[in-house]
């Protein structure tokens, strides 16, 4: 795990073309990311406040993202009260889907297990384990509706940046990560998170002929991370090639586009259903799937699925292949970069 260090992408680069603006309004679930923003806010101290609220022009701060358990700026949960921490929750739960928010909160709720897991093992972790380990920061302000604004939670396995310009919203990019993704111990033994995510590539790999299987898996060794990390700027990051959507089977092409519909819809529905819709106008052609590392389950295993407009990394190496960590990214629309390039444009015209 590495720290950002390549400069964002900059405005000028996106062109409206490039942004795929047209369908990416979302004026209900702008509305009620605003208005819950507002709440959360409204329940701070002058303190918290103070921890909490950035400039939107802060970008190098606004970029800023990690999947680790390593500090960050922000207010932490365990600095809030119960009615505050439930406030927050309601802003995730804005952000995500029905699924996407049931996932994050068993996210969230693992590190009580991964807590009891390393005391089993007498395993002395530098990182606490706490269910209240978790950032939010604001930058921006939500009560000018005419100006950007951006909600950032992080923690050990979350990564939410929600991105409101107008009535658009940017959910991009979005990590969910397991540790464990099979609980090992306790009356929920056997218990897996991000099930999908592993199970469904793997089958797609497994159930395919060798011929295909030749062609997507690229090495016999995993990557101890997904590639991308929590780099800015993705774009000249080099992910294995694979096979190519058009040489696969159709019954394969199917539960890739499922695998990939499945990363979209953990964002909130309306968010994702722009996006879902856009995808489909662009096509399915420019993708490519790669696999490596093991197919047996609890052996080390990576993927990537990429798209001309997105990049999906999924990677299970550590801690015995138990340790899941899954990522969704937009080559112009990660920060919501692509829809801020096309409120400058209208708006400094």
């Amino acid at each position: 795990m590495v720290d950002s260090i390549f400069l964002p992408i900059s405005l000028l680069e996106i062109t409206v073309e490039d942004n795929r603006n047209l369908s990416n309004c979302a004026p209900t679930t702008a509305k009620k990311i605003r208005i819950s923003t507002l709440d959360f806010l409204d329940s701070l101290n002058s303190n918290q406040k103070k921890k909490v609220t950035f400039k939107f022009d802060s970008t190098n701060e606004r970029y800023e993202w990690n999947y680790t358990p390593v500090d960050r700026n922000g207010l932490l949960m365990s600095e809030m009260n119960q009615k505050q921490v439930n406030l927050l929750l309601n802003i995730m739960e804005k952000c995500y889907s029905p699924s996407g928010y049931k996932t994050a909160l068993e996210i969230i709720d693992l590190e009580k297990i991964l807590c009891e897991w390393e005391s089993i093992l007498n395993h002395k972790s530098r990182f606490a384990r706490d269910t209240r380990r978790y950032w939010v920061s604001v930058f921006g302000d939500p009560n000018k509706s005419s100006n950007p604004f951006s909600v950032r939670v992080g923690g050990h396995h979350i990564g939410l940046i929600a991105t409101v310009v107008d009535q658009k919203v940017s959910t991009l990019p979005l990590f969910f990560g397991a540790n464990p993704s099979e609980i090992k111990h306790g009356e929920n033994k056997g218990v897996k998170t991000l099930l999908e995510e592993e199970e469904w590539a793997r089958n797609l790999v497994v159930n395919i002929d060798n011929e295909y299987k030749e062609k997507i898996i690229f090495s016999p060794i995993a990557p101890d991370d997904i590639l991308t990390a929590n780099f800015s700027n993705i774009r000249d990051i080099s992910i294995p090639t694979g096979i190519s959507f058009k040489e696969l089977p159709d019954g394969s092409r199917q539960e890739l586009v499922n695998l990939i519909k499945h990363y979209i819809f953990r964002s909130n529905n309306e968010t994702a259903e722009n996006y879902w819709n856009q995808i489909k106008a662009q096509s399915f052609d420019s993708v490519n799937f790669s696999w490596s590392g093991s197919l047996n389950p609890g052996e080390g295993h990576y993927y990537s699925i990429k798209h001309q407009s997105f990049l999906i990394e999924y990677d299970n190496t550590q801690n015995n292949a138990n340790h899941i960590h899954s990522v969704l990214r937009d080559f112009n629309g990660d920060y919501g970069l692509d829809i801020l390039a096309d409120h400058y444009k209208v708006n400094h015209n």
